[in-house]
């Protein structure tokens, strides 16, 4: 029997009445297994005190938790262990007034803006549907709510006498007012005029970037509300921060972002609708080689970075603020997202964006064509090396005849500077030794983020 610990499974050798704390993680996500007489590695130890257990942890559980668990016998290779099933709790649970929560296979103490996304959560409520005290919709952008209406029948996803119907039936309508009528968190978000009033960090960071994250050179901060925001993104970006290097089709001048605007926009408007507004900022980190995006929020439970870039369903953290995206026709709601920016950036011959859980959040980087003359030559390279990677880049390969050839130099040399492109994560070494081995781009990995490392 293969056993290992997971998300819902864990394993101890013996049982302490501290572990009523790990019930009461299962219990405040996802539920789960609490094995006893079983190692860490899945190897059966056996409990010889079982009887008392089978008593002992169900009445400890309902007294210190309020929960009734399942306690099993088993036995197995001539040993007995027990099963603790621990159920979904629809309300929240704490062990001795702390709050745990199980998230992958740790527990985790819940404090702060976590245990209130918790609280509201076992209520069936989310952050977005929280009511905002002392806000009537004079605090609103009456412009951006008109825009929102006119998009959205153009999209024919809201009536076309929706432009004749009261503020408060539409925002009912899309879910933005309490039971109560007030105006909640998600309908300041998207249109209103003041964000500060229910989020100090609604606002999103874009600042330009030298040769490290420590070499700040130029910044920008978008604050206005967030139906509006990612237009306001993309025009800055524009202006300021991207360039168009000009190319011509037939007769026809072509001038492109140096990323696909489509690729930019699904990134940003993802950022803008899954963040976590009661977290921190967005930033937008734009350097010389490549763009950087991140938010706050990890993704849902059920999705890996992996899932994200097959077919899947969507699970938007803020469905109601996605729902006015999706009305507006700013998004789909096909769970396409990140597969439709990793398809402009291959069409647009670029290397696949690196997509990561990272600090909390998602990030996207977005990377540029960096093995071109005018990039490579900002990198301490010799005139050899960017003429080799140029050379590689419009064959395909190259050898190290081929290299020897090219640049008639020694046999020595030319294994010398392949083997420093290597570690600069430049080029990839295929095969080992012999004639068939090759040298290829290095591309679409962490490596590629700074692919000249060593600068």
């Amino acid at each position: 029997m293969e056993r290992g610990e997971t998300q819902n499974v864990e394993y101890k050798q013996a049982w302490r009445d501290e572990y009523l704390k790990w019930i009461c993680g299962f219990a405040n996500a996802k539920g789960g297994y609490i094995y006893i007489g079983i190692d860490d590695n899945g190897n059966i130890t056996g409990v010889d005190n079982y009887k008392k257990l089978m008593e002992d942890i169900p009445n400890k559980s309902v007294n210190h938790l309020g929960l009734v668990v399942d306690v099993n016998l088993h036995a197995d290779e001539g040993k007995n262990y027990l099963e603790i099933i621990v159920p979904i709790s629809n309300v929240p649970i704490a062990y001795h007034g702390v709050y745990h929560y199980r998230s992958g296979s740790t527990k985790q103490e819940l404090k702060g803006i976590a245990l209130q996304n918790l609280l509201l959560n076992k209520m069936g409520k989310k952050w977005e549907d929280m009511a905002v005290e002392g806000i009537t919709f004079s605090d609103l952008n009456d412009e951006s709510i008109q825009t929102f209406i006119i998009k959205a029948i153009e999209k024919d996803r809201i009536p076309p006498n929706t432009l004749n119907i009261g503020k408060e039936t539409l925002f009912k309508n899309l879910g933005l007012l309490t039971e109560h009528g007030q105006l909640t968190n998600a309908a300041v978000l998207l249109f209103g005029k003041n964000l500060i009033k229910v989020s100090v960090t609604a606002s999103f960071k874009i600042g330009r970037f030298g040769k490290s994250s420590h070499d700040l050179l130029f910044q920008d901060i978008v604050e206005t509300n967030i139906f509006e925001m990612a237009d306001k993104v993309i025009e800055i970006l524009k202006t300021k921060y991207l360039v168009r290097p000009i190319s011509y089709k037939g007769l026809e001048r072509m001038e492109p972002l140096e990323y696909p605007e489509t690729a930019l926009r699904e990134a940003i408007l993802n950022a803008i609708i899954h963040k976590d507004y009661s977290s921190t900022y967005t930033f937008l980190r734009v350097y010389n080689d490549r763009l950087h995006l991140w938010n706050p929020g990890t993704l849902p439970e059920e999705l890996t970075i992996d899932k994200l870039k097959q077919e899947h369903s969507s699970y938007p953290r803020n469905r109601n603020i996605a729902n006015a995206f999706f009305k507006a026709g700013y998004i789909e709601s096909w769970g396409r997202g990140i597969n439709k920016i990793i398809d402009a950036c291959k069409e647009a011959g670029l290397p696949e964006p690196i997509i990561e859980e990272d600090q909390g959040g998602v990030s996207v980087t977005f990377l540029k064509d960096i093995y071109t003359e005018e990039i490579l030559k900002t990198y301490n390279l010799e005139s050899r090396h960017i003429k080799a990677l140029l050379f590689i880049k419009e064959n395909g390969r190259i050898n190290n005849k081929q290299y020897q050839e090219l640049f008639e130099i020694s046999k020595r040399m030319v294994s010398y500077d392949l083997q420093m492109l290597v570690d600069r994560n430049s080029i990839t070494k295929i095969g080992s030794t012999g004639k068939g081995t090759y040298y290829v781009l290095q591309r679409g990995n962490k490596g590629a983020k700074s692919p000249l490392k060593g600068q």
